[in-house]
């Protein structure tokens, strides 16, 4: 009896031993389920927000891309604008070198034109200005003969006269023309001890057959009725004509009768 009761004990704790084991288990497994499933609830939450926050960042990302690309075609525009705005700058400064340039070389051309008509006024009005006179008084006693024969009496032949001769004492004190400066004095082998004055406008005065010509030397200038010298008989081609200054007045080289400027 006794030992059909320990029997029924043994069996009832191990039944009681199952009992609490199988709820052990099952209170377990639940756990482990409900464990999961928030795992995996938090799993798929985290990886939602994980493939949100990568979208966002590819986005970011892109967006950044594309504000750099933005930016640098900004920046390199305003490069090429300002590189344009530097050449058109060049440019401009260029042109108005140039038109600086121009505007000078004209102005000076203009100072030059204006100058070289001053110039041409003045030597108009030298023209008009510049006057002969009879070097001395007197009688002429052999006119101008370009283009005619003349008797020397000292030659025994006709020729040509180039100057006047005027009638005058030995000692008369011979006069310049007209102002000029001296440009020679020389004993001529025909005309004797000769002064050469050169004048404006390429004319020359020559004073022949005289005795001196201490009054004047060679550079000097002189005014209209200066003395520059005396009447003589020095001139071996006119030696035998009675006492007189042989006058005579070239432009440019060339012989004119001095009644066209001496009136």
């Amino acid at each position: 009896m006794r030992r059909e009761i320990r029997r029924q004990e043994e069996e009832k704790k191990m039944h009681n031993l199952l009992y609490v084991g199988g709820s052990l288990l099952a209170i377990a497994v639940i756990a482990f389920a409900i464990v999961f499933f928030i795992y995996g609830n938090n799993m798929e939450k985290q990886s939602i927000l994980d493939t949100q926050k990568f979208s966002s960042l590819v986005e970011e990302n892109t967006n950044t891309q594309q504000a750099s690309t933005q930016m640098g075609k900004t920046i390199e525009e305003s490069q090429n604008q300002t590189i344009t705005e530097n050449k058109t700058e060049t440019k401009s400064n260029t042109q108005t070198k140039q038109t600086k340039t121009d505007t000078k070389k004209q102005t000076e051309t203009k100072k030059e034109e204006v100058k070289q008509e001053t110039k041409k006024d003045e030597q108009q009005e030298n023209k008009q200005e510049i006057k002969f006179t009879k070097p001395i008084d007197g009688e002429i006693v052999k006119e101008y003969a370009k283009d005619k024969l003349v008797y020397s009496e000292t030659l025994k032949e006709w020729t040509t006269h180039l100057g006047w001769d005027i009638k005058a004492d030995k000692t008369t004190v011979v006069k310049a023309a007209c102002s000029g400066k001296v440009k020679s004095i020389k004993n001529d082998p025909r005309y004797g001890l000769s002064v050469i004055i050169e004048h404006q406008d390429g004319y020359e005065t020559l004073y022949s057959n005289l005795l001196s010509s201490e009054f004047v030397q060679v550079g000097e200038e002189i005014k209209q009725s200066d003395s520059i010298g005396t009447v003589g008989n020095t001139a071996a081609f006119e030696i035998a004509d009675e006492s007189h200054l042989h006058f005579e007045i070239t432009k440019n080289g060339e012989n004119v009768d001095p009644s066209t400027l001496i009136k």
